[in-house]
C-alpha cells in the first residue's frame, strides 16, 4: 500500500512539472528570435503614427490595436471608450526682442493658455530653479514671463524626473497665480538636441490659463547666458511669444482590452500593459508603443506555450500622457470586482531590463524567490526599493495588489521623452528582444504559480 501511494504521488508530482510550462525555454527564445514586438512597434509608429488623446488618431490606434489582437488569437478582446477634454498644439513661435534679437525653439506645454493670434510681448525674469521661483516675491513677476531652468541629469533609473518636472508640472500655475503673462521652462530631459520636450501640465486653483511653453534645452541655456549677460548691462530681456493652442471640448478615448484566459478563476488575474496614446509631436515609439508591444508579445508567448492558470489580461491605456484618464477609468470599472491579484506595466522605452522590483505579500516570498531566479540569466537584479507598478496601473498597487516592476534603463530615455525625436530609430532590437524575454519568464512563473498570490496590506507597502 505504502509503495502504490509513493507511486501515485510520484506520478502526480511528474505530471504537475510537466504540465507547467518550460519558462527557461520560453525565456531564451524571445531573447533569440522574438521578432512580434519589433513588428508591433513598427506597424502602430507606422501605420496611426502619433496618437494624441481624444483625437482621431488615437482612435485609428485603437481599431488597431483590436484588430491586432484578434488576429494574433487573444480572446475577449474589447474597447472601452470613455469621454474626455481634449486640448490641441497650434502656432508656437518666440524670439528675443532685446538686448540681442533671435529666435527660440520651443512646443507649448499641455494645456496650455492661449496669446492672441499676434502674440505677446513682455519682459523676461528668470529662476535657476523651482525653488528661486518659489521663493521669489509675486511682485517680482507679474506682468512678466518667467522663465524657470534646472539641472536635470541623466541617470539609469529616471529618478530625475520626479523633482525636476515640478517645473513643467506647477510651474504654470505658479506663475499665473502671481500674474505673470506667461511661462517658459527648460525642457524635461536631458539632451542637447534643438528639440523641445513637450508633457502635460494642469492650472490649479485660483490660476486662470496662461501660455506655457518648454524651450529646447540648447534655448534654455541661450535664454540663461541672455539674462545674465543683460542683467550685468542693466538692462531688460523682452520677446515676443506665440501660442496658439486650443481647448476643443469632449471628445473620446478608450482602452483595448484583450486576454489570455486561465484555466483557474479562482486563482484570479495578472493585469498587464501600457498606454496607446502618444504626444503629437514624434511617433511615439519609446513612449509608449515599446511598452504594449513588449506586454503583447509576453503574453503571446504565454499562450502559444498552453492555457496559464491565471488569465492575464493586456491593456492599452488611452490618455495617458494627457492625465492618465484610461487608467483611472479603468481601475474605477474593474476594481469592484476584485479578482485582479498582480500588476505590472511597461512604460519607460525599450531600453534593456536592468533590474526587478516587487511589492509582494509575505507568504509570496517563494514567488519572488523563482522569479528572481528565472530572471538572473538576464543578468536582472534585484531592486530593493517597493514596486510601484507603473502610472496607469499604481492605483490597484496602492490599493493592495501585489505589484511587479521590471525597471529598464532609463540612462537615454529622457533623450526622447515627449520630443520629436521618440521615432522607431531609437529602439534597439536586441534590448527590445531582453524585454519581452523578461516579461515572458516573469509572467509565465506568476500566470503559472500553484500558491495563492495574496494581497498586500498597508503595513507591507
Amino acid at each position: 500500500m505504502r509503495n502504490a501511494l509513493f507511486a501515485a504521488a510520484l506520478l502526480l508530482t511528474t505530471t504537475t512539472a510537466i504540465a507547467q510550462p518550460d519558462t527557461a525555454a520560453m525565456r531564451d527564445e524571445a531573447l533569440r528570435s522574438d521578432s512580434l514586438a519589433w513588428q508591433l512597434v513598427e506597424d502602430l509608429t507606422t501605420e496611426v503614427g502619433p496618437r494624441l488623446a481624444g483625437t482621431e488618431a488615437e482612435a485609428r490606434a485603437r481599431t488597431w490595436a483590436a484588430e491586432r489582437l484578434r488576429g494574433l488569437g487573444f480572446s475577449n478582446v474589447r474597447i472601452e471608450t470613455f469621454d474626455m477634454p481634449v486640448w490641441v498644439r497650434g502656432e508656437e513661435r518666440a524670439e528675443i526682442l532685446a538686448p540681442f534679437p533671435q529666435p527660440l525653439v520651443l512646443t507649448a506645454l499641455g494645456n496650455s493658455g492661449a496669446t492672441p493670434a499676434r502674440g505677446i510681448e513682455a519682459e523676461v525674469v528668470g529662476y535657476d530653479s523651482m525653488e528661486a521661483f518659489r521663493a521669489a516675491p509675486a511682485a517680482e513677476v507679474r506682468g512678466k514671463i518667467v522663465f524657470v531652468s534646472h539641472n536635470m541629469q541623466a541617470n539609469q533609473d529616471g529618478s530625475g524626473y520626479g523633482p525636476f518636472g515640478a517645473a513643467r508640472r506647477d510651474g504654470p500655475t505658479l506663475a499665473s497665480q502671481r500674474g505673470a503673462v506667461g511661462i517658459l521652462v527648460r525642457s524635461i530631459g536631458t539632451d542637447y538636441h534643438r528639440n523641445p520636450h513637450t508633457g502635460v501640465q494642469s492650472f490649479g486653483e485660483g490660476a486662470r490659463p496662461i501660455p506655457a511653453a518648454a524651450l529646447s534645452i540648447p534655448d534654455a541655456e541661450q535664454m540663461q547666458r541672455v539674462l545674465t549677460r543683460a542683467s550685468a548691462r542693466n538692462t531688460p530681456v523682452r520677446i515676443r511669444l506665440v501660442l496658439t493652442p486650443r481647448q476643443i471640448g469632449t471628445r473620446q478615448s478608450g482602452n483595448v482590452i484583450a486576454e489570455v484566459p486561465g484555466s483557474d478563476p479562482s486563482a484570479g488575474t495578472i493585469l498587464i500593459g501600457g498606454h496607446l496614446d502618444s504626444w503629437d509631436m514624434g511617433t511615439g515609439a519609446i513612449d509608449n508603443a515599446a511598452g504594449v508591444a513588449i506586454t503583447t508579445a509576453a503574453a503571446h508567448r504565454i499562450m502559444r506555450a498552453g492555457q496559464p492558470r491565471r488569465t492575464i489580461r493586456v491593456v492599452l491605456f488611452g490618455a495617458e500622457e494627457v492625465g492618465l484618464f484610461g487608467g483611472n477609468e479603468h481601475f474605477r470599472r474593474h476594481r469592484e470586482a476584485n479578482d485582479v491579484v498582480l500588476v505590472s506595466e511597461s512604460d519607460f522605452g525599450a531600453d534593456r531590463v536592468w533590474r526587478v522590483a516587487f511589492n509582494l505579500a509575505p507568504g509570496n516570498q517563494d514567488l519572488q524567490r523563482r522569479v528572481t531566479a528565472a530572471l538572473a540569466p538576464l543578468g536582472i537584479p534585484v531592486n530593493r526599493a517597493p514596486a510601484g507598478a507603473g502610472a496607469d496601473l499604481g492605483g490597484w498597487a496602492r490599493s493592495g495588489v501585489a505589484a511587479i516592476d521590471l525597471n529598464q534603463d532609463g540612462t537615454r530615455y529622457f533623450d526622447y521623452h515627449h520630443t520629436p525625436d521618440d521615432t522607431l530609430d531609437k529602439i534597439d532590437p536586441a534590448q527590445l528582444r531582453q524585454n519581452v524575454a523578461a516579461w515572458t519568464a516573469m509572467l509565465s512563473v506568476v500566470a503559472n504559480a500553484p500558491e495563492r498570490i495574496e494581497p498586500v496590506t498597508p503595513a507591507q507597502r
